[in-house]
């Protein structure tokens, strides 16, 4: 994101507390003029100057947002309301990275915006799947009472280069265990789906959301509307790594969701986007990252 702001002229003050990021990921950036790294936490009020807000602050891997569930929640929000206040004080338009999570493990499919979904409020994704959903009402109940410009993104999986390598999620998964000669581990028994954007397209479905007129609120799905089933998905990563990775099946994690698809027609008509990189491409792009020891601590030892 910090990037495509920044090439298409833009100045940029990036914050962060580094919870789930890396330092090295814009190492390169600290030496751009138009670029300013700022330490701090969302939680915590913030006091800037800015035209333009993007609040993309939360943890949105399983594994990591449920280590440490109350802190989750805060994140999602006491960083939404802050965000909000910063933006009604200088009156600019507040851009909020919601989830398809909001849909829980969906009885529509594929899920359009006007779905209200099927989550559990008391389970274990509910961290994060109930903070979005009020961060959501927050932004909304903003916009009627002080007609904020918000804008909100439904962002679902979504996968490519500087990912972690151990933030649990399937993608950054099944690389490192196929790059490493390791069992490839499926939860259930692979059947479910999922649908992938690469990074790419997905800052560049944020982007045209986040500088699109006041009015276009949105929510708007951002994702790749083509499924794949996890083990169709597990046998590509082994076919592209060339590696001698067998499959390994444990059990399913409570509430974990059966099928995830965007319905992304509001997107194609009112921002005049859709996903342009297929998962193959996509793959290939991630694998070589990875294997170059890109990815946070992929090759040190620390999974």
């Amino acid at each position: 994101m910090c990037r495509a702001l920044l090439a298409t002229g833009h100045e940029v003050l990036c914050v962060d507390n580094f919870d789930t990021g890396q330092r090295a990921n814009i190492a390169d950036l600290l030496d751009n003029r138009d670029f300013e790294l700022l330490h701090h936490d969302v939680t915590v009020p913030l006091h800037v100057e800015v035209d333009l807000i993007m609040n993309l602050a939360c943890p949105a891997s399983p594994m990591i947002y449920q280590a440490n569930p109350v802190r989750t929640l805060k994140t999602s929000v006491f960083g939404a309301l802050n965000m909000l206040g910063l933006a009604k004080r200088l009156g600019v338009p507040v851009l909020q990275a919601s989830t398809s999570e909001v849909y829980g493990d969906p009885q529509v499919h594929p899920q359009p915006e006007d779905y209200l979904g099927n989550v559990n409020p008391i389970g274990v994704r509910a961290c994060y799947d109930e903070g979005k959903r009020c961060a959501e009402t927050l932004f909304f109940d903003y916009r009627r009472e002080h007609g904020l410009d918000i804008k909100v993104a439904r962002i679902f999986n979504t996968y490519g280069p500087n990912m972690r390598a151990d933030d649990g999620r399937v993608v950054s998964n099944f690389i490192i265990q196929a790059l490493e000669g390791r069992d490839i581990t499926i939860y259930g028994d692979g059947t479910q789906t999922r649908s992938f954007c690469h990074v790419s397209d997905m800052v560049d479905g944020l982007v045209k959301l986040a500088f699109a007129p006041d009015g276009v609120t949105g929510p708007f799905n951002l994702g790749n509307p083509v499924e794949i089933a996890i083990l169709e998905l597990a046998q590509k990563v082994i076919a592209k790594t060339r590696s001698d990775s067998k499959l390994s099946f444990l059990p399913l994690p409570l509430d974990d969701p059966q099928q995830r698809c965007p319905l992304i027609d509001r997107a194609r008509e009112t921002l005049g986007w859709q996903p342009k990189v297929p998962l193959d491409e996509g793959l290939d792009s991630t694998i070589t990252c990875f294997r170059d020891g890109q990815s946070g601590l992929f090759g040190q030892g620390a999974r």
